[in-house]
């Protein structure tokens, strides 16, 4: 019954998008009608694994609320209510949020933004309900524990003891507008003191001279010292792993957002241009998964990198308004692509997931060519952004 729950809800994501014409979101109205007449069912799931992730072996993966992707699937559907003005999105979206309350206290992640802030924000935006305000509020207050003033940055992982003391990823960036918000609503002062110094630190360590970054950096817990720059996801230590480039560029360009800080803008550009001009990004602007690897051009892309790419373009774009149709133009030749039938998922296959061609952890064996959730999601969000453009 969950399985077909699931399938059937994706299907929905899926008919309307492949449906829209280009610009996507001129007729997701009627699109979204069509949608609904092809699910079928429509229920509370239950059960731990209820979560959406990625397409394995022909097979739809679900993760409990405790994987860092947990949050993800509602957030599309808040961001599909947003797009259509549909309440029956909205009512299903609160489904796929709400069994992610208990994680407000888990202090055994640094992932509370991509796992709370994509729901529970989303819906506190889209609804104002009082409820999902407390909720986020308790998860920034969890957040922060986890920072280190030793080192100036919140640790990423617990796990991998035997590789890294103290690690910080790039990724980690992502989770810092959980406490841009949290600081604007409650004016405790603490939420923006760990947000900007992470972000100061990971700006001073994280980066080579071309605007490439490194995926982890350990800390020496009691110094501050940087102990090893390494990958994880990457191709090597040395390499520039695309989705690592993403969430910087879409990292520092939310920071500059919420602080008006010059250093973040200034940096997010630079990635941009990192990413627009490195000579192994291919023409249609969806990235390898790592520029580094030596089997490029036959190297897995990453839609995932390409989506979040697009939707940090748009933010950019407002942002600067000199540069305006500059990122734009960018943003839109990226979702042309990804709406394009070699990434769109075409109605009932990829389980109802919506991009094809993402990689997750090449290295370590893992989602690799495949439909993952965050690429979804991202791909969601910049059709909202590109909808919302002015």
């Amino acid at each position: 019954m969950q399985m077909k729950l699931l399938a059937s809800i994706f299907l929905v994501c899926g008919a309307f998008l492949v449906n829209a014409q280009n610009p996507l979101y001129s007729k997701l109205e009627s699109q979204m009608d069509y949608a609904l007449r092809e699910a079928s069912i429509y229920a509370i799931p239950k059960g731990e694994k209820i979560f959406p992730r990625t397409v394995r072996n022909d097979s739809l993966i679900l993760v409990g609320s405790k994987d860092w992707c947990s949050g993800f699937f509602g957030g599309e559907l808040w961001y599909l209510y947003e797009l259509t003005g549909n309440k029956k999105w909205a009512a299903q979206a609160e489904n796929f949020t709400l069994p992610l309350e208990k994680e407000k206290m888990n202090a055994g992640t640094h992932d509370m933004g991509f796992k709370m802030f994509t729901g529970f924000g989303n819906g506190l935006r889209l609804t104002q309900n009082p409820a999902y305000k407390d909720i986020l509020i308790q998860a920034a207050r969890t957040n922060i524990k986890r920072f280190n003033p030793n080192t100036g940055v919140i640790r990423s992982w617990d796990h991998s003891r035997d590789k890294w003391v103290n690690p910080t990823i790039i990724d980690n960036l992502m989770n810092l507008e959980l406490l841009f918000w949290a600081f604007k609503e409650t004016k405790d002062s603490a939420f923006y003191k760990v947000a900007v110094s992470h972000a100061n630190t990971t700006m001073k360590n994280h980066f080579r001279p071309d605007f490439s970054s490194y995926h982890v950096i350990d800390y020496d817990p009691n110094t501050g010292q940087v102990l090893k720059k390494n990958t994880h996801q990457g191709a090597a230590h040395e390499s520039s792993w695309a989705r690592g480039q993403a969430w910087a560029l879409y990292g520092y360009t939310m920071c500059y957002r919420e602080t008006g800080k010059k250093e973040y803008l200034h940096l997010a550009e630079n990635i941009a241009q990192f990413l627009l001009k490195h000579p192994r990004m291919p023409l249609d602007l969806v990235p390898f998964w790592d520029f580094d690897d030596p089997k490029i051009p036959h190297a897995p892309r990453d839609a995932s990198a390409a989506a979040l790419m697009a939707s940090a373009f748009y933010d950019l774009a407002t942002l600067q308004p000199y540069k305006k149709t500059y990122y734009q133009n960018y943003a839109d030749q990226i979702l042309s692509s990804l709406n394009a039938s070699s990434y769109l998922a075409p109605v009932a296959s990829a389980h109802g997931m919506m991009l094809l061609h993402s990689t997750g952890g090449l290295p370590n064996g893992f989602e690799i060519d495949a439909p993952i959730i965050y690429a979804d999601y991202y791909f969601l969000e910049a059709l909202v952004r590109q909808k919302n453009k002015k």
